[in-house]
């Protein structure tokens, strides 16, 4: 981890630099060094504010754009996301399914694990340092909640990318994971086995429950840039799923929304996907424009609206066959193009722009002039899709009809209650996943944890850009690599402990 401890103190000393208005303890925008982060509550809280900065912030080129750059890179790999030529380098090596198995790849392969880590060894600091601060406990429960959260988030991540998959019929998951890191120390640590990188996660989320518990659900604005209760519940449920522990699964679904169940409005869904204020979102950044890189961001690659270069030429499309299975009164059949010129009105117009059919207009910036927008981590629809979904795969095919209801009743007014069973009611339940979660981040993770295959063949991926079609479930390609910066300088980690 040395190689990668470097970095992280690298980011502390950026972050501190690049500081030069105060802000409220609300607003990501602020971090402080190591040295000073902890003579104070106030200045504690500044140090939180840096990790959740760090999330949006770009490293060295337009590849690393934080969090979101590894959302796009992980969307990129799945079947419902298309390219539409090959111009241009940004994601290109994780749609072709080959940056992720290059272990020399520092953009996509090399980011996200440092980057990752670079979150954990922030937050490392906080936790063993806010309870010696001299402040309202209550108050520094909150910061040292957070920050456990935080670290359990980062941890699952990494987890889900560079282990097998969590198989809850093969316990104990004694397969090869990640480095645990839960402290400061700069000293190199093993791949931890599965299961107990898992134990260690849930371990954080229950800490960080008990510490948020005084923690409002309602929120707006800039306080949800911050991990509340819901949202490390939310946590809880997203690593149930993983783990196929179907009845914490549905417990932390019901949970994580309590107190905050208000799904958006038809007119707010395609509104442009990028306004924290949406009822709807419990967990996302906020990017302010003079804090946007001159080039790149979340935005540059994802907006129907910004006039970048990459986005003229390349609009994102959406699988043909999954766009043909939303039914013409779902309200998110509005977010692709149809082909028609009638429909070809309702999408942004870009001078110079590819018009391809399938082309989306889910994300759009406020302002065309920027490329600054929020971006949604979590949302209480995906809370419901956790529910229903573990209902189902635990046979309780009534509970998984009731649950999924007000979603898709909510999106498509014309939905009535699903009949379906067994097998055919997990397949609506995840066809009505992919439509929603779009663009999101989470096709790659949903294709992993559920041990199936990804197959983009007859549909309107293009071989020629597309390199791969295929990949059968528990192929080694699953694995991303451990980079070869870590083997090298992690001497707990030997290059027979690479991954195959």
């Amino acid at each position: 981890m040395k190689h990668y401890k470097l970095l992280i103190a690298y980011t502390i000393v950026l972050l501190t630099a690049s500081c030069t208005k105060d802000v409220l303890n609300t607003n990501p925008t602020s971090g402080i060094s190591d040295e000073t982060a902890f003579v104070s509550l106030d200045n504690a809280q500044k140090a939180l504010n840096g990790i959740y900065r760090i999330l949006y912030t770009q490293y060295t080129n337009q590849h690393r754009d934080g969090h979101g750059a590894v959302m796009i890179n992980l969307d990129a790999m799945g079947e419902d996301y298309v390219r539409t030529n090959a111009s241009y380098v940004y994601h290109y090596g994780s749609y072709r399914w080959i940056a992720h198995r290059d272990a020399t790849d520092v953009n996509v392969n090399g980011f996200a694990y440092y980057f990752y880590y670079i979150v954990i060894s922030n937050a490392n600091v906080i936790i063993e340092k806010i309870d010696a601060i001299e402040a309202d406990a209550d108050k520094k429960a909150v910061v040292k909640g957070e920050a456990l959260a935080l670290r359990a988030w980062a941890h699952l991540q990494l987890v889900q990318l560079y282990g097998k998959r969590y198989d809850a019929n093969a316990k104990p998951n004694n397969q090869p994971g990640i480095p645990i890191v839960i402290t400061s120390s700069t000293e190199g640590q093993p791949r931890a086995t599965v299961e107990a990188v898992y134990e260690q996660i849930n371990k954080d989320l229950d800490d960080a429950i008990a510490n948020l518990s005084s923690t409002p659900a309602a929120r707006s604005g800039s306080a949800k840039t911050h991990i509340n209760v819901n949202v490390a519940k939310g946590f809880k449920a997203r690593v149930a799923l993983v783990m196929q522990d179907w009845p914490k699964a549905i417990q932390y679904a019901k949970e994580a929304r309590a107190g905050i169940d208000n799904l958006m409005t038809n007119a707010q869904y395609t509104a442009g996907f990028t306004d924290i204020n949406n009822t709807e979102w419990m967990w996302g950044i906020i990017q302010p424009a003079d804090q946007v890189p001159t080039y790149g961001s979340f935005y540059s690659y994802m907006s129907a609206n910004f006039n970048s270069a990459f986005t003229r030429v390349n609009p994102k499309l959406i699988n043909n066959l999954l766009y043909a299975k939303i039914p013409t009164t779902d309200i998110r059949k509005k977010l692709w193009w149809d082909g028609t010129t009638a429909d070809r009105n309702n999408f942004p117009t870009i001078s110079g722009q590819t018009k391809v059919i399938y082309m989306h207009r889910k994300f759009q910036v406020p302002d065309v002039g920027t490329r600054a927008g929020d971006i949604p981590y979590m949302r209480i629809a995906e809370m419901y899709l956790i529910e229903a979904e573990a209902q189902a795969r635990s046979g309780n095919n009534t509970g998984a009809q009731q649950a999924l209801l007000p979603l898709a009743k909510n999106r498509d007014a014309a939905y009535v209650q699903s009949t379906k069973t067994g097998d055919d009611l997990i397949a609506e339940i995840m066809i009505q996943r992919r439509v929603e979660l779009w663009g999101e981040g989470f096709r790659f993770l949903d294709m992993k944890r559920t041990n199936a295959d990804m197959d983009r063949r007859g549909t309107n991926h293009k071989v020629d850009v597309a390199n791969i079609l295929y990949v059968p479930a528990g192929d080694p390609a699953w694995q991303w690599l451990i980079p070869q910066d870590e083997i090298n300088s992690n001497p707990a980690i030997e290059p027979a402990d690479q991954n195959p």
